[in-house]
């Protein structure tokens, strides 16, 4: 269904049109108690689970070569490692679609619920799980099935929450209250990496026998504070609106599909470039600076857990800012930027001085990936309309994660061809910003919408 637009002064019909959803009753103002209890609920969520899944990248990067893809090699069992890595984004735009529809069908409260348990259960597993030397090839086959089942759970936790945030959080601030979805997530990316840090510091015999498994094993107590968090929260006032409504579409990824052909384009083509970014700083990095370049383990992991912080304390700065100037400035901005940085980025990092090492990190943070990230919250909730959000959201944003989810394997690649260099990754990150930046540029600015109801203006 369309309806023409008009000039707001003179009433001249424009030639344009832009979808709108169906008319269900108002939702209802969440209380500033309620939307407290929503934040703190989507940043514990999302910190636990994000937990899970950043866990298997320092292991990728750190032991699973050796424990399970045993090479002559060490080079290979790292590019095997890595690939088990990838499979996880494989398998996150299935889950973005699986349980999208889910949460446009039966709320996104509920969804995230069940998300919990699939990526907590399946991360506390791999704790368990006996290796190469015990077992065999079955060692990796186990691994590779819970890796998958981490993708399909990170495939839609982030959605959900986001969205669930969006839907609660008060127009003129939905840019704030989004960005702590994105905080919890580097919140989980710190708690991951201070957990390696840790068992890091037992010999090496203890950390490949049985230290490794912590903080696997940790995710089994954390489901339980995620379910506790998430219990108290209330579902969101558009989705019961839309319920009360009969408002709720039967098959969420075909009303998608038909509606918002170019706003899925833009939500694909939008994650690739800060998906390359942070798996390259924040997993190929540790391999590539501890294996290649021969930095002490904790000098990066220190490096990695600055990282996390400095985006922490600048989610909520950028998202508050997006709020005055809109989503669109810091998008292009920062993925401009973290195009730049991308040489001078190696070349600190090819110092091996501790301190240089770290202002890595932090500059290719607090300019390039903090903004960017900081905004993805609310812009993805922009781009589609109440009634397939949570499946349009997930679905998008997972397809560029799967894109862009490989980097580090194809990092180690191009770092091997090029004999120990780190260039051709460079270039390989300034050609995934250029294609993200494509789709910011489509994108229109659409920070002013109405949440509850209108899809966004630039759709056609």
């Amino acid at each position: 269904m369309t309806t023409p637009r008009s000039d707001d002064a003179t009433g001249t019909p424009i030639d344009d049109v832009t979808p709108v959803e169906p008319a269900a009753p108002a939702p209802a103002v969440t209380t500033p108690v309620e939307l407290r209890r929503v934040v703190s609920g989507s940043l514990v969520g999302t910190a636990l689970e994000w937990y899970d899944f950043f866990i298997y990248g320092t292991a990728a990067a750190l032991v699973f070569n050796v424990l399970f893809f045993p090479q002559s090699d060490p080079a290979v069992g790292t590019l095997t490692a890595f690939a088990t890595f990838g499979v996880g984004f494989v398998f996150r735009p299935l889950g973005g679609i699986l349980f999208g529809h889910i949460g446009d069908r039966i709320g996104r409260r509920e969804t995230l619920i069940i998300t919990t348990l699939v990526m907590g259960v399946s991360t506390g597993v791999i704790g368990l799980l006996p290796t190469y030397d015990s077992i065999g090839a079955w060692a990796p086959v186990l691994l590779v099935l819970l890796r998958v089942l981490q993708g399909l759970g990170a495939g839609a936790e982030f959605g959900g929450a986001s969205t669930l945030l969006a839907e609660h959080a008060p127009a003129h601030r939905r840019g704030f209250y989004t960005s702590f979805a994105q905080t919890g997530v580097q919140i989980g990316l710190v708690l991951g990496t201070v957990a390696f840090l840790l068992v890091g510091m037992l010999p090496d015999e203890q950390l490949f026998s049985w230290g490794w498994r912590v903080p696997f094993l940790v995710s089994f107590l954390l489901i339980a504070v995620s379910l506790y968090v998430r219990l108290r929260v209330a579902e969101s006032p558009v989705f019961r609106a839309l319920t009360a409504g009969q408002q709720v579409v039967k098959a969420p990824v075909l009303e998608a599909l038909r509606r918002y052909p170019r706003n899925l384009l833009i939500g694909i083509g939008a994650h690739i470039a800060d998906t390359a970014a942070v798996y390259l700083y924040a997993t190929f990095t540790v391999s590539y600076a501890t294996g290649t370049l021969g930095i002490p383990r904790g000098t990066v992991l220190t490096g990695v857990i600055v990282f996390g912080v400095v985006v922490i304390i600048l989610q909520p700065v950028y998202g508050a800012l997006s709020d005055r100037i809109g989503r669109r400035p810091l998008n292009i901005f920062s993925v401009v930027f973290t195009a730049a940085f991308a040489f001078p980025y190696f070349l600190l990092l090819r110092t091996e001085e501790p301190v240089l090492v770290v202002l890595a990190f932090v500059v290719a943070t607090a300019f390039g990936l903090a903004p960017m990230i900081a905004v993805q919250p609310a812009f993805y909730a922009e781009l589609f309309g109440a009634r397939v959000r949570y499946t349009g959201f997930a679905t998008s944003r997972e397809i560029g994660a799967a894109l862009a989810g490989f980097t580090p394997l194809v990092a180690a690649a191009l770092v091997s061809a090029a004999g120990g260099a780190p260039w051709l990754v460079a270039g390989y990150l300034i050609v995934l910003c250029l294609i993200s930046l494509v789709a910011f540029v489509a994108a229109p600015e659409m920070k002013d919408i109405d949440i509850a109801a209108a899809g966004p203006a630039g759709d056609r």
